[in-house]
C-alpha cells in the first residue's frame, strides 16, 4: 500500500503565503490565514508545499487505511482558492446552498476569491466542520 505523500511539515505558513504573486489571492489568503485561526482556534500548519491545514486527527478509509490530516484548511492556488472540509454531502450541502459562488469536487470547494462567498456561512461551514471531527476524537 502506498503512502500519503501530503504531511504535515515545519515550514512557515507566513512565509508561504508572502511569495504568492498575485496580489487578490495573497490578500485572501492572508484573510483566510486569520478567520480560519479564529474559528478553529487551532494554530495554522503546513501540509506539503501549499495546504494551510487547521487541527490534526486520524483519518480512517472505508479500507481500513489510515492517516494522519486536518478537519479543515485552504490552498491559495493559482487558478482558484481551494477550501478543505472534512463534512459529509448531508452536512455539506446547506452550507453551498448558502455560500455564494464556489466550485465543488469529491474532495474540496473552489472559490475564486473571498469577496464571492457569504463569509458568515463560510465560518459556519469551518466551525461546523471542525467541532464535528473534534467530537469524534472524544
Amino acid at each position: 500500500m502506498s503512502e500519503i505523500k501530503t504531511k504535515a511539515t515545519t515550514d512557515s505558513v507566513e512565509d508561504f503565503l508572502n511569495t504568492i504573486e498575485h496580489p487578490g489571492r495573497k490578500a485572501d489568503g492572508l484573510k483566510l490565514l486569520q478567520l480560519f485561526i479564529e474559528v478553529t482556534g487551532e494554530e495554522p500548519v503546513m501540509w506539503g508545499p501549499s495546504i494551510i491545514g487547521f487541527g490534526k486527527y486520524n483519518y480512517i478509509y472505508p479500507s481500513g487505511k489510515e492517516m494522519e490530516w486536518f478537519p479543515v484548511g485552504f490552498s491559495p492556488r493559482k487558478q482558484s482558492i481551494s477550501i478543505y472540509v472534512m463534512l459529509e454531502k448531508k452536512d455539506l450541502e446547506p452550507f453551498l446552498a448558502k455560500l455564494g459562488k464556489h466550485k465543488k469536487s469529491k474532495g474540496c470547494i473552489y472559490i475564486n476569491k473571498m469577496s464571492d462567498v457569504d463569509e458568515e456561512i463560510f465560518r459556519k461551514m469551518i466551525h461546523t466542520s471542525i467541532h464535528l471531527i473534534q467530537s469524534k476524537k472524544q
